[in-house]
């Protein structure tokens, strides 16, 4: 339905409401009573720019509270506090005037070189989808407007103005798609940004398929769909394949392209009105919404949440960090009673606490863990370098055995040593990807050199994109990974370290022993413009459990301060001709103190009859415990939990299902089978189809078996070893040798079979189809 403001414009009023006014607004139409709108950085706070700025749109933004990066809240596992995060973003995008803020990330991690992978969840596509719904919930709750992105198959930085991503439609509909579907299902977000790459040829922000067919045709998208900044290259092809809006602004190029291409008939002009009825209605929606709300839109403060929202990042960045190992109980530390704590790192006072590039904040504050460790405890605490996040110093070796020196001498004699380690944001950015997974060489020696004066040694970790920790895991007794933890990260760390909080996170991503391991290690990143999905639906924990191969901590793994049981695991299927499924189990806290265990299901089929991964992740839950408290977690399986795409759709298979209980995805404390009786699915027989299928075919099999009764030398069809030849050979093939030249011709023999086939096909719905 078009917008009412449609009947007023222009032709060139419409096509420039296509294309932004300037970096982060679009245009208005005073005669027609049509706003701008401003659009702004996200996802891990609010990058707003009220100048010029730069022509990149990077630097000089308004203070806002800096959330920890996607990579350590993806290790919540909690779309609860997701959702708080989400809604505080929305106030503070209110307070600022912004009425979409370009976020959640909700890119699958294909490699853990991707540059950019500190801004994207999961290396799953379910968890990266339930987090980002929710996060995308707690935004608009506030009248702010989502865009989800980048739509699609966006997975590395190397080359991404271009590269194409030759990936096949089974590996997208079931790794690269499924969080996008599950966000624009579930939460409705305002808008989705198209990605820079091509896909399978195609530029996403030109790709019909992409934008119109799935998008919106399959999952009924209704917002708009912006364009990565720069992304269009074909102004007039992007608004035919479903795109709505361009940025930045382009002045007056896109929209004189389009208002010729209109003129001369190659775009309709109610293709332009469509979008501009995208863009208008979005906007429309998000001002009403604020417009309900008490709080208003301009009374709004831009400081008055400033200290909540750094208590919720305190907390946020607490609920991510990962305990990847706590030997003997070394965490967390006594901050009343023990010797002297050695603090070694530079990250310690200098906190990498973001990403580069264009989630870039300014923070309202910034807290650092060395400040932090101190006001936290009350014995004493002393500092050393041990390192220099400066590039040329790292080149320099006498000043890095300097640095390394004071360490050691600080590290020998101390009760604990607190060792702050991990990449300086040079290593790791958006715009380019890694080229390796280690910490740099001088933290490396300096690790060494620390445990050679002292077993004694906690090492945290601060990173975008995982490392490997060869030196550091089975040397060290307890390792914290904190991801980038935003602005309150310092503060977070000591009270984990001390514990006062929980370490609630566990991996949303494997961490791998070596690159070498890693699933798209061959085809990464491409070459000639063009990247293959060569591992296919192997990506992550799919991966490593294909293949059996050893890891540094798999996918969902996270120790706390308390302990789990699991115990009485009950899978009940109602119905087994429906693909339905409840998965009942009993948690018990059998520790000391309360904590939170992410409870996992994942789901296999041994049986099929196509490649399946080992397991899947088909749902989870984040429960929080008291000391001997037991509860029961209940959790549903719908249809795709247990389905894969086929040529013909998502497809059950009725079989022995494999579901599997844990705390992750090697860590199965439960297992229980069950059998589904839904209808067999069938392929469609072709002219291509095996003498295999058609035999097993419910309506080909008699079919052939009739044509071939009393034909010489049909009954050597029946011999096992004869079979095993000529089984898989297409029909058309063995008729070919049949006739030997002299009989019927096969095509005409083959085209009567399909048709007998198609007239004897069962009845819709029993599975079976010619």
């Amino acid at each position: 339905m078009a917008h009412p403001a449609v009947a007023r414009l222009t032709l060139e009023e419409k096509a420039g409401l296509l294309s932004g006014a300037s970096f982060w607004r679009t245009r208005a139409v005073e005669a027609a009573d049509v706003e701008a709108a401003v659009l702004t950085d996200g996802p891990h706070g609010v990058r707003l720019q009220t100048g010029a700025g730069d022509h990149l749109g990077l630097h000089d933004s308004e203070p806002a509270t800096a959330f920890p990066t996607a990579s350590a809240t993806g290790s919540t596992w909690d779309p609860d506090l997701l959702r708080e995060v989400g809604e505080a973003l929305g106030r503070e995008a209110r307070a600022l005037g912004v009425d979409v803020l370009l976020g959640p990330g909700i890119n699958i991690k294909r490699s853990p070189l991707c540059g950019r992978n500190f801004e994207y969840l999961s290396e799953d596509p379910l968890l990266a989808g339930v987090l980002g719904a929710a996060w995308v919930e707690g935004l608009q709750s506030e009248g702010v407007g989502a865009s989800v992105k980048h739509y699609a198959a966006n997975n590395q930085e190397t080359d991404r103005m271009r590269v194409s991503a030759q990936v096949d439609e089974r590996t997208l509909r079931e790794i690269y798609l499924p969080a996008f579907e599950r966000v624009v299902t579930t939460a409705s977000p305002a808008t989705v940004m198209c990605s820079y790459n091509r896909v399978n040829g195609t530029y996403a922000a030109q790709h019909p398929w992409l934008l119109t067919e799935v998008l919106r045709d399959e999952w009924g998208f209704d917002g708009y769909v912006v364009s990565d900044w720069g992304a269009v290259t074909d102004p007039v092809a992007s608004v035919a394949a479903g795109l709505d809006l361009e940025m930045p602004g382009t002045g007056d190029r896109s929209p004189g392209l389009l208002i010729d291409a209109v003129r001369r008939g190659e775009l309709d002009e109610t293709v332009l009105d469509r979008a501009v009825s995208r863009v208008l209605g979005v906007h429309d929606r998000l001002r009403a919404a604020r417009a309900t709300d008490p709080a208003g839109t301009e009374d709004v403060d831009p400081g008055a949440d400033a200290g909540a929202h750094h208590d919720l990042a305190r907390r946020v960045a607490a609920a991510s960090m990962v305990l990847l190992v706590n030997d003997g109980g070394l965490l967390p530390l006594d901050a009343r009673d023990g010797g002297r704590i050695a603090v070694v790192g530079e990250l310690a006072r200098t906190p990498r606490y973001q990403g580069a590039g264009s989630s870039k904040i300014s923070p309202t504050r910034l807290d650092d863990a060395l400040t932090a460790i101190r006001a936290a405890t009350d014995r004493q605490v002393g500092f050393a370098a041990g390192y220099t996040l400066d590039a040329e110093d790292e080149a320099d070796p006498t000043e890095q055995a300097r640095l390394r020196d004071e360490a050691v001498a600080l590290a020998d004699g101390a009760d604990v040593v607190v060792l702050v380690l991990g990449l300086p944001a040079a290593e790791e950015s958006e715009g380019f990807d890694r080229t390796h997974l280690l910490l740099p060489a001088a933290q490396r020696d300096l690790v060494a050199a620390v445990t050679g004066v002292t077993p004694r040694v906690v090492v945290v970790l601060a990173h975008g994109g995982v490392v490997t920790l060869d030196g550091i895991t089975g040397v060290v007794p307890a390792v914290l990974e904190t991801w980038l933890s935003g602005q309150a990260g310092g503060s977070a760390t000591a009270d984990v370290l001390f514990g006062v909080a929980e370490p609630g996170g566990r991996l949303a991503e494997t961490v791998p022993l070596a690159l070498a391991h890693t699933p798209a290690h061959v085809n990464w990143p491409g070459a000639d413009g063009v990247v293959t999905y060569g591992e296919r639906l192997y990506v992550g924990y799919r991966w490593y459990d294909a293949t059996d191969r050893e890891v540094a901590f798999p996918f969902g793994h996270g120790l706390g301060y308390t302990r789990y049981a699991y115990d009485d695991l009950r899978v009940d299927v109602p119905d087994p001709s429906i693909a339905r499924a409840r998965v009942e189990v009993v948690v018990e806290n059998t520790g000391a103190r309360a904590g939170a265990e992410v409870v996992q299901v994942y789901v296999g089929h041994p049986g099929a009859a196509v490649d399946r991964p080992v397991r899947e992740l088909r749902a989870f839950a984040k429960v929080h415990l008291e000391p001997g408290e037991r509860r029961t977690v209940a959790l549903d399986l719908d249809e795709r939990a247990f389905a894969h795409w086929s040529p013909d759709g998502w497809r059950v298979e009725p079989g022995t299902y494999v579901v599997d209980v844990g705390a992750s995805s090697r860590d199965l404390r439960a297992t229980a089978e069950v059998v589904l009786e839904v209808p067999a699915p069938v392929p469609a027989l072709t002219t291509t189809s095996t003498l295999d299928e058609w035999r097993a075919h419910p309506a080909g099999g008699p079919v052939l078996a009739e044509a071939l009764a009393g034909q010489a030398g049909a009954g050597t069809l029946e011999d096992p070893e004869t079979l095993a030849l000529v089984g898989p050979m297409p029909l058309r093939a063995v008729l070919s040798f049949a006739s030997s030249g002299d009989g019927p011709d096969p095509d005409e023999v083959l085209a009567g079979l399909l048709a007998q086939a198609r007239d004897r096909a069962p009845a819709p719905g029993s599975g079976a189809t010619a």
